[in-house]
């Protein structure tokens, strides 16, 4: 249907809102539809501009809510009617929203993301999954787009898509888990490092380690929102805080997100800085699709950035060998290990409310 309207060009980040949809896309580049994987949202704004001014045609930049806030400067100082006037269809999955049980992280921009839109002076149709709805909305978008040449939006709710199996699912041949990986690193700790994990799995793997060894919480910094942002938190903590040794867990997909901060660790080049990230080549929390890291070397990137030395790990034996490189070495440092994707169903999330655990790790740094 989005093809058959000229919508065939697609690029974004994923949401778990829209999963089935992309594991579709992944299916399909290049035979029905056109996707380019990106680093982040911003992008694939502009992505979709240049799309447009290639071909006259437009594009579809699909993202989770979250998403949208970080797309406002491009959409309002790019594709804005008072400035360039280009037009885009935005597809937003609606996470937190108003009525439904969902993560903290999520909650405020679910309850704002209408009125966001509203201010943004962008139109938007809310989707109901009825293939006569679907139809109707699609003529209405694309009736404002041959009057407008401006953003307009699709907004999506969770459970709009039926179930989808990807025929080319991707695999990961590595030997290790992130799960098995983060116990090995924490158990051989001196419990006196300061964490700090990306958002999804990895903060509820380091959050369930913790607990199941009575472990402190207020050493953890559990970055459940902001993707990307693990880095730069780490590096500010480090700085402050010289004589604490402060380890981040990443992810391929966020570290590649916020790539630019690279340069920011290296110019500073704390030494009790550590940089490790979980590298599967894909956004394992949304659904397995695929990243740009196969394409990357974040080793070479981050020695040009001026990190002082790292690693690429695939197995155990060489894990066991870098740990006392991690507690004592002086950095900053990268470690890429590579991970298979595997995820347990059952992880729990952290119970209490992020800022209770924001207040004892404030109260233990500024104390110490």
């Amino acid at each position: 249907m989005l093809k058959e309207k000229g919508f065939f060009f697609f690029s974004g980040v994923p949401d778990s809102t829209f999963k089935p949809w992309l594991e579709f896309l992944v299916d399909n580049n290049r035979k029905i539809l056109d996707n380019l994987v990106v680093c982040n949202e911003c992008e694939a704004i502009a992505l979709c501009a240049g799309f447009y001014l290639a071909t006259g045609k437009i594009g579809v930049a699909y993202m989770q809510n979250s998403g949208l806030g970080k797309t406002v400067n491009p959409i309002t100082s790019l594709c804005d009617s008072d400035v360039y006037s280009i037009p885009i269809l935005l597809m937003i999955g609606w996470r937190g929203e108003p009525g439904k049980i969902d993560a903290p992280q999520h909650k405020k921009m679910g309850r704002i993301m209408l009125s966001l839109l509203d201010t943004l002076e962008i139109p938007y149709s809310i989707l109901d999954p009825d293939k006569k709805t679907i139809i109707k909305e699609l003529r209405k978008a694309s009736e404002y787009f041959k009057k407008n040449t401006s953003p307009y939006a699709f907004i999506i709710k969770k459970g709009f898509f039926h179930d989808y199996k990807r025929d080319s699912k991707q695999i990961c041949n590595y030997e290790l888990t992130r799960e098995e990986i983060i116990n090995l690193i924490m158990e051989n700790l001196n419990n006196d490092e300061i964490i700090i994990s990306n958002t999804g799995y990895t903060s509820r793997e380091v959050y369930e380690y913790r607990e199941a060894n009575k472990k402190d919480h207020f050493k953890s910094f559990y970055n459940i929102g902001g993707m990307g942002c693990a880095s730069s938190i780490g590096l500010s903590i480090a700085l402050q805080k010289q004589e604490k040794r402060v380890i981040i867990f990443d992810g391929d997909g966020a570290a590649i997100m916020q790539m630019g901060a690279f340069t920011t660790i290296g110019k500073h080049s704390p030494t009790n800085f550590v940089h490790i990230i979980f590298d599967n080549h894909a956004h394992e929390t949304t659904g397995g699709q695929p990243t740009n890291s196969a394409s990357s070397n974040f080793l070479q990137i981050a020695i040009a950035c001026n990190y002082k030395s790292g690693d690429i790990i695939g197995t155990k034996e060489e894990l066991l060998k870098i740990i006392p490189d991690i507690k004592n070495k002086e950095g900053p440092l990268l470690y890429v290990i590579q991970i298979k994707i595997s995820s347990r169903s059952n992880l729990k999330r952290p119970e209490k409310e992020p800022k209770l655990y924001k207040e004892e790790l404030l109260k233990y740094l500024t104390e110490s």
